[in-house]
């Protein structure tokens, strides 16, 4: 018999975020590697709306999947 594991959603979440940051900002990583240099990024405004969009989407997309959290979230509302 085989076994689910569950992930994380915060896992997801984390890699989706770096996924569009990777695309949208050219970033390796949003670790903090306490070197100016890595850590900040001139970003152009119209960077920053695409990425801002695209995580909207996601986040959009996700709550349609899943209509237990909107259910929750009404609730605690």
């Amino acid at each position: 018999m085989s076994r689910r594991t569950k992930t994380d959603p915060n896992t997801a979440r984390d890699a989706l975020i770096l996924e569009i940051a990777q695309r949208q900002f050219r970033l390796e990583t949003l670790e903090t590697r306490n070197w100016d240099r890595l850590d900040f990024h001139d970003v152009a405004v119209w960077a920053i709306r695409a990425a801002l969009e695209e995580a909207f989407e996601a986040g959009r997309r996700a709550g349609a999947a899943d209509p237990a959290a909107s259910i929750t979230a009404k609730a605690q509302a």
